[in-house]
């Protein structure tokens, strides 16, 4: 233990042991000594204690994370907004729900490690009972922004730290999350945190007014300021009303605002009670009107506010009420037979078809990422325009750049006469799906996060960028958080691409393979799938069954597409399987496992000896090219057998 944690330590234990004289003297605010005596008294927390931050397990995180999912994409954009302006100064930016829990992120990726260790980190639980004095948990106990500033901290693990929070509350006035900015290390002084507490307070009152508008979009909002050139851009207050003039949501600031005269709530008070104007008059107050005759004055206080009135929109009588009020649609639907992991991303999938969020597909490759990609477009409002396709990975890394955002005449050597659109263009207003993203070089990764930013594009040789309107989906099977660490992959543009984050399981964990055997040879290829269905043999059914699928989706529709063509009399036999399905399972025999831990590793290697060695047929089954292949292999230390034959027998590789 260091002598600055002991030092801490005794002034805790001073503080709470009642000793008056030490709490009159001790450095810190009556804020931080209430938590103090709490963290003892209440939550019965040993002031000796060392806790090292507590990090849920995924499983965990992600329930609470589905618990507030479309709160979460609401606050996104504020997050990277505000992570932008404090990245540069060390700072992290956390997103908790009112447990404490962090169920959002943004950080240098660079220093993983140690943030996780400190708990700035995905998943962390940041709760006062848990953690003691903090940043997260203070507020939530409070109900206040604050700073807890390196010895604040009741835990003395935490000392180093710095942590500046603001509550935010959602439209009934409950606190429903918390903002934090926070480093691990910062200058001495807490007046050196002004400037972050002020910002993480403006940043937790945009969130908290987007969440609102975006729930009361059907209902009346009335904004109201104390200016009126303020009305549109940054609103003070905000309340919603029903048709009946009945106040239904508040933001924290209206809440505050009211509570003298409503000290119960003002929820389900009339209109009328809280202005002096009745739901009659709002009229009076919407867009058209000239901002110095939208004066209004409180009932009680005859304070004067500005107001300006959206109505609510029309709703238009439906001839019959749907079944479910987030059916599936049909091109998702089809996408599983009744796997409960596959199904659960569906389901979140579902309610996003046309949100403007960027969607982030990992899995293993061959796991069906694109077809997913291809059928989010297809329930979409963009489904009649352009979903275009585009492997990272298969295009050589000299021609990805003209391959993506095109080039004018002659801008290049190699260019043509005649100029060519990229692929970003031919995109416009509908999908772009940018397959392998991980293997996107660098320097151009770039280029692509302002084409995500501005939504615009700079062919090669232009001076003006020309407006693209596209729906971006990514995928990749490779770790994204590991390549930004190992500095191959900009942070900026992972945070921009994971928007929403879905991961489709391997074929090998889906309960659903006997109806995905069904469906794959229902369909017809090539006109293959002409004619009934053919049987499949017990024998074969269980083969199919026992394998591994390394290759996935892709894997088993090759292996069905073979079976069914040399097939006889409708039968699928076990005989009829490919050579490598028709023998024993892998494993059988006791052989000894492969050395490679890594997945990524082990799947290469099993396509690879599939394949007995022939990198052609590899990279043409994984849709990259040779170059990218080898590439691969050189980073996972994989050599084939055929060059070490070679170089024994004196040959070159």
């Amino acid at each position: 233990m260091l002598h600055q944690q002991r030092e801490h330590i005794a002034t805790v234990m001073q503080v709470v042991g009642a000793d008056a004289l030490a709490a009159s003297k001790a450095e810190h605010d009556s804020i931080i000594l209430d938590s103090w005596q709490r963290c003892v008294h209440q939550h019965r927390l040993d002031p000796t204690r060392m806790q090292e931050a507590v990090i849920l397990p995924h499983h965990r995180l992600r329930e609470h994370q589905d618990r507030m999912e479309e709160f979460l994409h609401i606050a996104r954009h504020g997050l990277e907004t505000l992570y932008r302006q404090v990245a540069g100064m060390g700072y992290c930016v956390l997103l908790t729900d009112a447990r404490g829990v962090t169920v959002d992120f943004l950080g240098d990726l660079v220093f993983e490690p140690s943030l996780r260790r400190a708990g700035l980190y995905l998943g962390a639980d940041w709760s006062e009972h848990n953690a003691g004095t903090c940043g997260v948990g203070t507020c939530l106990t409070t109900g206040r922004a604050l700073t807890v500033h390196q010895g604040d901290h009741f835990d003395a693990t935490h000392i180093p730290l710095t942590c500046t929070a603001a509550p935010v509350y959602d439209a009934l006035g409950a606190l429903s999350a918390v903002l934090d900015i926070s480093a691990l290390s910062s200058p001495q002084p807490k007046q050196s945190q002004h400037l972050a507490l002020q910002l993480v307070k403006v940043y937790a009152q945009h969130v908290e007014n987007a969440s609102f508008l975006n729930r009361h979009r059907h209902d009346w909002i009335l904004k109201l300021s104390e200016a009126p050139q303020f009305l549109d851009m940054n609103p003070e207050y905000l309340l919603a009303v029903d048709a009946g003039g009945r106040i239904i949501g508040h933001n924290r600031r209206a809440q505050l605002l009211l509570e003298q005269s409503f000290p119960r709530g003002a929820i389900g008070v009339t209109i009328d009670r809280v202005l002096n104007a009745s739901v009659d008059d709002l009229v009076r107050f919407v867009p058209s009107r000239l901002p110095d005759q939208r004066a209004v004055t409180l009932a009680d206080s005859g304070r004067v506010l500005f107001m300006l009135a959206s109505p609510a929109p029309v709703r238009r009588p439906a001839a019959q009420a749907p079944a479910a009020d987030r059916s599936i649609p049909a091109p998702l639907a089809e996408l599983s037979g009744g796997d409960p992991a596959l199904d659960r991303q569906i389901e979140r999938a579902a309610r996003l078809v046309n949100s403007p969020v960027n969607l982030l597909l990992t899995g293993e490759t061959g796991s069906g990422k694109e077809r997913f990609a291809k059928a989010l477009h297809l329930a979409s409002a963009r489904r009649k325009r352009p979903f275009v396709a585009v492997n990272c990975a298969a295009i050589p890394e000299t021609l990805i750049e003209s391959e993506l955002f095109g080039h004018l005449p002659g801008s290049f050597s190699g260019a043509g006469a005649k100029g060519k659109r990229g692929l970003i263009q031919e995109a416009d207003t509908g999908t772009l799906f940018l397959d392998e993203i991980g293997d996107m070089p660098r320097d151009l990764q770039a280029r692509l996060l302002r084409v995500l930013a501005e939504q615009e594009v700079l062919p090669i040789g232009a001076t003006r960028p020309v407006a693209v309107n596209v729906r971006v989906i990514a995928a990749t099977h490779c770790d994204l958080e590991a390549l930004v660490r190992a500095g191959r992959f900009r942070d900026d543009l992972y945070y921009r691409l994971n928007g929403a984050r879905f991961h489709l399981p391997p074929l090998r964990e889906r309960q659903d393979l006997a109806w995905l055997i069904q469906r794959l040879l229902a369909e017809a290829e090539n006109g293959e799938g002409e004619g009934p269905v053919p049987e499949l043999s017990p024998a074969a059914s269980a083969r199919l069954h026992a394998h591994r699928w390394p290759g996935n989706l892709r894997e088993l529709r090759n292996v069905l597409n073979y079976a069914r063509a040399v097939c006889s009399h409708g039968r699928i036999e076990l005989d009829d399987l490919p050579e490598a399905l028709a023998g024993p399972p892998p494993g059988a025999g006791g052989g000894p496992a492969h050395e490679h831990r890594d997945p990524d590793a082990r799947l290469l290697m099993q396509y690879l000896r599939a394949a007995r060695w022939n990198v052609t047929a590899v990279a043409r089954q994984l849709g990259i090219s040779r170059m990218t292949l080898y590439r691969r292999m050189k980073r996972h230390g994989i050599e084939s057998p055929n060059h070490r034959d070679e170089g024994r027998d004196g040959g070159h590789l």
